[in-house]
């Protein structure tokens, strides 16, 4: 009897290891790209990439938080006809490499300017969305001479907390809320990002309850929420004054996640983008009506033109 009861033991050990080991990667368990994606190494992290359009002038994209580069699908679709267009998927996030690392928008930065560097990209206007917007200033002002200019969509950084503030973000954001969010709070988490939300948005949503299957989903619950620390703890506000590029910031009138309804319930869309106005030298800010937080996603069209129109102006 106590031959069979190790016997059952060893098998049940031997059948969960199994489990363990033939379970997907987030890289193979997410949906193809609308473009064909491509691999670099930068610094031993895999580095994955979307490469469309032969212009003169590159867009460089980067997503914003808990996203990936196929969240430009609709703008690039548009845009490659005059640029080349590249989106890459920022370490911890879409088809690239998790790390044991400090995810803060100076280690994006570094990474990004590696990138340009290593696929020798010219003339590159740099288009940062939310968390990829505080990136973008970042590699600005340390690299000003691989940035041409700056097109920021709702960019994270120019909203200021105070380190009690931030805290407070940092005692109830955590893996462990990352990981168990149910698939109902999925939903309603990518519908705060809309005013109206595109139908496409269904293929955002089945992908990310579907990696919570993935064999490095904890890690890249780790990694979502050192994104969110590493923006608190490397904040670029104090440094606005010193981005030299012409920048063109552009908001979604409606935007539910900027500025942070529960720490400043009085400020506007308004008062944040004041700040880019005021401080960065170079700056137009512009509203786009009737659109969320993700406006290249909810309103492409008006985006895209908005973005040519900036790439084309003196």
């Amino acid at each position: 009897m106590k031959q069979i009861s190790l016997v059952l033991i060893f098998t049940l050990i031997n059948a969960i290891a199994f489990a363990q080991s033939t379970k997907k990667t987030m890289k193979e368990m997410l949906s193809d790209y609308e473009f064909k994606t491509r691999c670099v190494k930068i610094d031993d992290i895999n580095i994955t990439y979307l490469k469309e359009g032969k212009g003169a002038k590159t867009l460089l994209f980067l997503h914003g938080l808990s996203s990936n580069a196929d969240a430009w699908f609709k703008n690039i679709e548009t845009l490659k006809e005059n640029y080349t267009c590249v989106a890459i998927d920022l370490p911890g996030h879409g088809k690239s490499s998790n790390l044991e690392e400090a995810y803060t928008p100076t280690f994006f930065a570094d990474v990004v300017f590696k990138f340009i560097k290593k696929k020798r990209l010219k003339n590159v206007v740099l288009v940062g969305h939310s968390m990829g917007g505080q990136a973008s200033m970042k590699l600005a002002l340390q690299h000003p001479e691989v940035v041409q200019k700056l097109v920021l969509i709702a960019p994270a950084g120019l909203e200021k907390f105070t380190k009690d503030q931030g805290n407070i973000l940092k005692s109830v954001y955590t893996a462990e809320v990352v990981k168990n969010t149910t698939n109902e709070q999925i939903a309603k988490n990518y519908a705060l990002n809309f005013f109206e939300q595109p139908t496409e948005v269904s293929k955002m949503i089945e992908d990310r309850i579907r990696i919570k299957q993935a064999s490095d989903f904890d890690a890249h619950c780790n990694a979502i929420v050192k994104s969110v620390f590493g923006m608190l703890d490397d904040p670029v506000h104090n440094d606005l004054e010193k981005i030299s590029q012409k920048t063109l910031v552009v908001f979604g009138g409606k935007d539910m996640l900027i500025p942070n309804r529960y720490l400043h319930p009085t400020l506007t869309i308004q008062d944040v983008g004041n700040v880019a106005k005021d401080k960065i030298k170079n700056a137009t800010v512009m509203y786009i009506e009737n659109c969320g937080h993700f406006a290249q996603f909810e309103k492409p069209k008006k985006v895209n033109l908005l973005i040519q129109e900036f790439v084309e102006s003196d």
